[in-house]
């Protein structure tokens, strides 16, 4: 489903168009680095940085351009045909390539979101919720409340994908109540120049840290008593991730460029919906996945 944009009559802006394009570049990025990452701590700490961000950035987008949605008769046609409808679809075109292939028993089940469908079951639920962020007092607080519930909360991600869906809210509830104002305070001289610091810094960061922290807390599948972690360690953790996930978004943003460029094209003809699904959070649900590593 394309994402609507207020004002659809205007000039097309750029800016959000090479965001979304240079973020799926970051998709594809964390999709290979798996292949390399084993016995290289310097990939793992890139890999990690690249889970810190990505995913909040695309959903940041996907709130941001789902401001005008209000619940009209047209806009639930357009969310039940272009995201209820391919997930219906494409789940069960995954349950039988998954049954042909390694799990012949798998069963058949619309709960349980195959790798990328959970973005779907996502985008759904947070833009059936737009409205009420738009009227309730303290959208991004609440949201914040929502999601740190969820990250303790064992057995959550169980059912459509929940914990994920939940855990991302905040960023979602954030992009919606972004006005083009804000990205063009992101884009100013100065703020660029933080933001070259401070994803230079992050990465010797991240590899100073890829040590003791595992990947499975960027991917917000699992709750932080299913890591092993108590409820109140596990809320600073998770408190801790979401402020370094949006300076990090909030740097990454800065350094998009806002004019028309080789890529605008590509990132016009890629809506946030379907950009989105390319992650591959889906696959290390598990403590113990290849990807979820420390040291």
């Amino acid at each position: 489903m394309a994402p609507e944009r207020p004002g659809a009559g205007r000039r097309r802006d750029p800016y959000l168009d090479n965001a979304k394009y240079l973020a799926i570049l970051l998709v594809a990025v964390g999709h290979v680095l798996p292949v390399v990452v084993e016995g290289s701590r310097a990939t793992r700490a890139l890999y990690m940085l690249v889970y810190a961000f990505h995913m909040p950035t695309f959903v940041l987008i996907s709130g941001h351009l789902s401001r005008s949605y209000v619940g009209r008769p047209d806009q639930l046609r357009r969310l039940l045909t272009g995201v209820a409808l391919p997930y219906l679809v494409f789940e069960v075109a995954y349950t039988l390539l998954i049954r042909w292939g390694a799990q012949p028993e798998r069963p058949y089940s619309l709960l349980h979101p195959s790798y990328l469908m959970w973005f779907l079951i996502a985008l759904f639920v947070w833009r059936t919720t737009a409205p009420f962020w738009s009227v309730v007092r303290w959208p991004v607080a609440l949201s914040l409340a929502i999601a740190a519930a969820a990250a303790v909360t064992p057995d959550l991600d169980g059912v459509v994908g929940m914990q994920r869906v939940l855990q991302f809210l905040p960023f979602f509830v954030i992009g919606l109540r972004m006005r083009p104002e804000h990205f063009r305070l992101l884009r100013r001289r100065s703020v660029r120049a933080v933001a070259v610091l401070v994803l230079a810094g992050a990465l010797p960061f991240t590899y100073w840290a890829t040590a003791s922290i595992y990947i499975t807390w960027f991917y917000r599948t699992v709750s932080a008593q299913e890591m092993g972690v108590a409820w109140g360690p596990g809320l600073v953790r998770v408190g801790a991730l979401f402020v370094c996930a949006t300076i990090l978004t909030a740097a990454f943003l800065a350094l998009v460029p806002g004019r028309r460029v080789w890529f605008t094209t590509l990132g016009s003809g890629t809506s946030a919906a379907i950009c989105c699904t390319g992650s591959s959070s889906g696959a290390g649900s598990t403590r113990g996945s290849s990807t979820d590593f420390r040291g």
